[in-house]
């Protein structure tokens, strides 16, 4: 039965201390009464959910800064989760936190409530860049934040890092790289950086005479920087496990996974989206997000679930198995797609082994372009 399927939980927390210049998540600076009324409609909304009682394998608690929230309101909406679901014994438990917003009290609280995961939003070592970028933190505080989160007992760590940055050179981005191995994370997180539409960033990228495209590396600086990221993190023992995540054995991100493998998921909290049991739905970007209906509403055909299996699935390094779309779909994707996968054989972007298929190191590169044909 359905009822009986894990589940994941996203929850978002939209607040900031202060909101980057490259950001386009629904997120800003608040009060703490605003936020302490946030978390009130947030535990009705998880109260009047319409699929409690299943089973959850993890909880994501993304943003904004949930660090910047109080941790009591955190752990509070924690044990609402756990009256209206059940939160199995070995679910994963993250919370993105950034440098310097974290104290002894807060990581212990955050450990006390059951989260076991902690994602650190570093981005770059180097202190010129994270000003570009609008970052309230130093390195310092990356490193104060790291070791005390070791300090009160999070063995289980994610460091986020960007590519790509304003001014940013090859040895920069190896640099940070390298910085942050020191301290030998069990997840790192790489993204090159995107223009967003709506932010400072894409102000000053198309602004007239601007410098912000000339500050810019270009497609190849780019792939020499994942083609470093690469080479470094597998020299250091990290399994490439996703286009942009690399883990120690046995750290991949279950939650982030789970999005990639087709595991229902429900998001709560403005912006956040929910997909369970054929259903896509988005909650509005407003604080009254809990009294206006969804923005989006989308019923998925047998075709939907088809593509999202192949494009999510894609992403990660080990490939799709047609055994496991036979199963779902009861058809070999290899019949469903056979020009377009035979297609990027020949180009060299796709590899078939049996069962599986999966991108090329080109095809990384030129993963968005295959995924748009298997649309």
């Amino acid at each position: 039965m359905r009822e009986n399927v894990p589940v994941e939980i996203y929850i978002h927390v939209p607040f900031c201390v202060k909101k980057c210049a490259y950001c386009d998540f629904y997120s800003f600076s608040a009060d703490e009464a605003v936020k302490r009324q946030y978390f009130s409609d947030l535990i009705s909304e998880i109260e009047a959910s319409p699929y409690t009682g299943r089973p959850v394998r993890s909880i994501f608690i993304g943003g904004g800064t949930p660090s910047s929230a109080d941790p009591k309101l955190i752990e509070k909406m924690l044990e609402e989760i756990r009256r209206q679901f059940y939160v199995l014994p070995n679910a994963e438990i993250t919370i993105e936190a950034n440098p310097g917003t974290v104290t002894e009290e807060s990581l212990r609280i955050y450990r006390n409530a059951g989260i076991d995961r902690l994602s650190l939003g570093l981005q770059s070592a180097n202190e010129k860049t994270l000003r570009k970028l609008g970052r309230i933190h130093t390195f310092p505080d990356f490193e104060r934040s790291f070791l005390l989160a070791r300090k009160c007992g999070f063995d289980n760590i994610s460091v986020d890092l960007m590519s790509a940055l304003p001014g940013e050179t090859l040895s920069d981005f190896e640099n940070s790289l390298f910085q942050v191995l020191s301290y030998r994370p069990e997840h790192i997180s790489v993204y090159s950086l995107i223009i967003e539409e709506n932010t400072p960033f894409y102000a000053l990228y198309n602004a007239e005479n601007g410098t912000m495209k000339q500050e810019l590396p270009d497609e190849e600086e780019d792939r020499k920087m994942t083609a470093a990221a690469n080479r470094i993190l597998a020299s250091a023992g990290y399994q490439h496990y996703e286009i942009s995540n690399y883990a120690r054995p046995g750290y991949g991100s279950v939650h982030n996974t789970g999005y990639w493998t087709g595991v229902p998921y429900l998001g709560f909290g403005p912006a956040a989206a929910s997909c369970i049991d054929g259903l896509r739905f988005k909650n509005p970007l407003s604080l009254t997000w809990y009294d206006e209906p969804y923005i989006e509403t989308e019923e998925l055909s047998s075709e939907d679930l088809e593509n999202e299996f192949m494009i999510l699935g894609l992403r990660m390094m080990k490939g799709v198995d047609d055994r496991e779309f036979r199963r779902r779909f009861g058809t070999s994707f290899f019949d469903r797609y056979r020009e377009v996968i035979e297609k990027y054989i020949m180009l060299g972007a796709l590899e078939r082994e049996g069962e599986i298929l999966r991108l090329t190191p080109y095809g990384i590169d030129v993963s968005n372009i295959v995924f748009a044909e298997l649309i």
